[in-house]
């Protein structure tokens, strides 16, 4: 029956009726049948926890391994389920996964999926969420074997709801409230004992054997199972304890479990062995998992005979693994699961049975799991249908040890996991796992090795994501360096750098030098791969990317229209590059100005983008701000403003303010703003998107100096020309200086600042400076494009303010009735020209 109540919403007035939660995490294990007292104990926590709704502060239950934290706070999630809207199961001793167990609650509160923008931005938006109790107010979060406060105090949310942590670290005391877990009482232990072996074990037998094991509760459910499996008497069982107690004398006593746990667990595992010898090979294997559920299909691969012949004939043989999986289940040495066809060791059973192995025992059963890890067909890591398989291993990578191998085909799997990790949008995850392979395995096989530089390229590309590109420019360019080298330049990992490195060059800038580089590089794929491979695409999309960089917008337009033309016959392109392609296709339409045609594209892919993918995945994103720029362009205003501030405050949400494509959509949105005559608004925009810029590209990046153009702009548009020269003729050198004039940006930079000289009265100046600045935009962009009729249309102004009326009049008539043909008469740019006003131009940075 539901158990239901009533609750005032602290983000509403609406009385809701309550029931069972509306989200109930996947993770949350089974409740324990044979839990037992803890009563005080659990009304303790509940009294604490909801002592005061106005400042919740997180909870740790603390305690010594073995101990049954974890089984109290299972117990309280189900006891206190119907308080709550939601309850979510975190595993956080891994403190780099805790932001993707986040991030998978997001659908549940109405917010895009991991998959849309990364796991790090989903984890912080379900942050935000959950501290602003937006859907949900009253929520719990259950973080188990959080052992390292300074790890994960950060993801812990702080609001409406409440936290729940599982800990063995006394330092959680100094961050949260802590409520200290104890062994059983002595009537707990027989109340248990009574549950787990029979009702009719004698009071005094169970209050021996209790003792015996000092009432701790992992013990005690190991002694359990033993009788209740094997029929043994509790003299038996104290007798043969005793003389595994006596066998512990010799090793050194851990500092925080009672002996007489090592010595249950021994007697626990000599039974197992009696009954199944190959079991205890499954059991030793286990202690090299993480701690976390083990997937029992990885069981089903086997390992090399020289590894472990016994396990091998084990793992050969379906009956018989089932029968040990089974066993080690009934001995309670391990949890099984059937629903998810899991099995998980305690970590304090992993503990003991790690230190009952001499070290070279131990290194052949780690080599034995990084051979099981490695053994299933995951698949390609970055098609999606395969991240749920991944998804179940990732949490056994570091507790295997798996950085220290030298197995080339475990050393692929840790590779493929990166790319996952990649994939999946887990960047600092992917990041630390392949910078932790690197430091190892060239240590331990030197630099020229091949999964050395794999391990390179991958690290230079997450660190291009995650827009470091200094670090991403030094790393690239070394391992291509190295793979040139040791395998040749059309190896195709030389191949898949180079491309790589192309990226790097347009983040830092030197875009003459990328489309150089690019140019090579295609040249290269193209002697390698079919015509419609996607590596050969990519390699062609990337020169187009450049082509347009250095203002060649016909070329760039030219191989865009091959790529997606090519793409859109592919059944293997996935969704994400389609996308891109369309997208990168409908832009250099517009930079070549042809604006209502780039909306026609633009607005058909971004439709694709918000079924296909999703609103807020970042291609989609990406799309939408190209769109809003097109529009703009083409004089939809009111379409473009709106679109421009939703994509640049879903940016802002999910990427942060220092995201490039966060500061590239805040700078379009800034332009739109000055379009539709909401200046101040536009100058307090462009002003912090332009002190965010250097921190991101540096100083001397043209898309630092292109945006300064555009703040430029807005203070002669408030009327201080003066500043506006200033800081005009600082862009336009640098510009001149990294680019030349012949380039899009410094002409742009050349039309306003011609503009700011006109206006401070200095005509002759702005008149050599606009005559120079318009036979250089028609030898580059053509006679009729956007920007060199401005420039005629500018010109003009300045001829008839020296009194050249018949000149200016003639060449203002030409430009309009070009600008009527090109745009048509009612678009702005040609009312403004007829009117004998000055054009302003922007600029908007475009993706790398």
């Amino acid at each position: 029956m539901l158990r239901c109540c009533y609750h005032h919403s602290v983000t509403g007035s609406r009385a809701v009726a309550r029931g069972l939660p509306e989200v109930w995490g996947e993770k949350i294990p089974p409740r324990n049948k044979n839990f037992t007292g803890r009563d005080g104990l659990l009304e303790q926590l509940r009294a604490g926890i909801a002592a005061d709704v106005t400042a919740v502060v997180p909870h740790a239950l603390h305690g010594m391994g073995g101990v049954g934290k974890t089984q109290v706070a299972v117990e309280y999630a189900w006891r206190y389920q119907a308080e709550y809207d939601v309850v979510w199961w975190i595993s956080a001793d891994q403190a780099l996964l805790v932001p993707a167990a986040l991030a998978a609650l997001a659908p549940r509160l109405n917010l895009p999926p991991a998959k849309a923008v990364g796991i790090e931005d989903t984890a912080t938006a379900v942050l935000h969420a959950l501290r602003r109790g937006d859907p949900y107010d009253r929520w719990l979060l259950i973080f188990d074997n959080a052992d390292r406060p300074e790890d994960i105090n950060q993801l812990i949310p702080r609001g409406p709801g409440h936290v729940l942590i599982t800990s063995r670290n006394q330092e959680w005391r100094s961050v949260v409230e802590t409520v200290p877990v104890d062994v059983f009482t002595q009537g707990e232990s027989v109340q248990f004992l009574h549950k787990r072996v029979s009702s009719a074990l004698r009071e005094v037998d169970a209050r021996r054997l209790a003792d015996e094991l000092g009432h701790l509760p992992l013990a005690l459910e190991q002694a359990g199972a033993l009788q209740a499996e094997a029929g043994m008497s509790v003299d038996e069982y104290l007798q043969q304890l005793a003389k595994h107690m006596s066998d512990t004398l010799q090793m050194p006593k851990p500092l925080d479990y009672p002996r007489s746990m090592t010595a249950a667990w021994r007697l626990s595992v000599s039974q197992l062995e009696q009954q199944l010898t190959e079991a205890v090979e499954l059991m030793r294997c286990c202690a090299f998992f993480g701690p976390e559920p083990i997937p029992v299909d990885v069981f089903r691969w086997g390992v090399d005979e020289h590894l472990a012949p016994g396990l091998q004939q084990l793992l050969d043989n379906p009956l018989l693994r089932s029968k040990a999986i089974r066993l080690i289940g009934r001995y309670a040495l391990a949890k099984l699961d059937p629903e998810t066809r899991t099995l998980q060791v305690h970590r304090l059973i992993q503990a003991l049975l790690r230190a009952d192995l001499s070290e070279d025992e131990q290194d052949r059963y780690r080599k034995i799991v990084h051979v099981l890890l490695a053994s299933p067909a995951l698949g390609d890591p970055d098609d999606e249908a395969n991240w749920l398989r991944y998804a179940e291993l990732v949490q056994h990578i570091v507790p295997s040890g798996i950085a220290g191998t030298r197995d080339p085909r475990v050393r692929e799997f840790a590779l493929n996991m990166v790319r996952y990790l990649y994939a999946s949008g887990q960047h600092q995850t992917s990041r630390a796992f392949v910078e932790s392979f690197l430091q190892q395995w060239t240590k331990d096989s030197g630099p020229d090795d091949s999964h050395v530089i794999d391990a390179q390229a991958q690290l230079g590309k997450v660190l291009r994501v995650l827009g470091d590109y200094p670090k991403a420019f030094e790393t690239d360019r070394a391992a291509l360096d190295r793979a040139r080298r040791v395998f040749g330049p059309q190896h195709e990992k030389s191949l898949f750098l180079s491309q790589g490195f192309g990226g790097d060059l347009r983040a830092m800038g030197d875009f003459f030098e990328a489309r150089d580089h690019d140019e090579q590089v295609l040249r290269g794929h193209e002697a390698t791969y079919a015509s419609d491979h996607i590596e050969l695409l990519l390699a062609k999309n990337n020169l187009a990317l450049d082509y347009a960089l250095v203002s060649h917008y016909q070329r760039a337009r030219a191989v865009h229209e091959d790529v997606f033309t090519i793409a859109s016959r592919k059944s293997d392109v996935s969704k994400v590059s389609h996308l891109l392609f369309w997208g990168n296709l409908a832009r250099v339409v517009r930079l070549c100005g042809d604006y209502e045609d780039a909306c026609d594209l633009g607005e058909d892919a971004y439709a694709f983008g918000v079924q296909e993918l999703d609103v807020e995945h970042w291609v989609t994103l990406r799309t939408g701000k190209d769109l809003s720029i097109a529009l703009r362009r083409a004089g939809r205003y009111d379409e473009a403003i709106e679109l421009a501030r939703d994509v640049y405050e879903r940016y802002a949400r999910l990427l942060g303010p220092d995201h490039p494509d966060t500061l590239a959509a805040a700078m379009n949105h800034a332009n739109t703003l000055r379009t539709t005559g909401q200046i101040n608004e536009a100058f307090d925009r462009a002003l912090d998107t332009m002190n965010r810029y250097p921190q991101v590209y540096g100083e001397e990046h043209p898309y630092n100096r292109g945006c300064a153009g555009n703040l430029a702009l807005l203070h002669r548009v408030r009327g201080d020309a003066e500043s506006a020269r200033k800081l005009n003729e600082q862009c336009l050198a640098a510009l001149d200086s990294r680019l030349s004039r012949d380039h899009h940006y410094a002409l742009v930079t050349a039309i306003n600042l011609a503009s700011d000289l006109t206006a401070l009265g200095e005509l002759d100046a702005a008149q050599s400076l606009s005559e120079d600045t318009m036979n250089r935009s028609s030898t580059l962009l053509g006679a009729t494009h956007p920007l060199t009729l401005g420039c005629s249309a500018n010109l003009s102004v300045v001829l008839r303010r020296t009194g050249a009326e018949e000149k200016a009049e003639e060449l203002a008539s030409r430009t309009v009735r070009q600008f009527a043909k090109v745009r048509g008469p009612q678009h702005p740019d040609t009312v403004v020209a007829g009117e004998g006003r000055q054009l302003d131009f922007d600029f908007d940075p475009p993706p790398i």
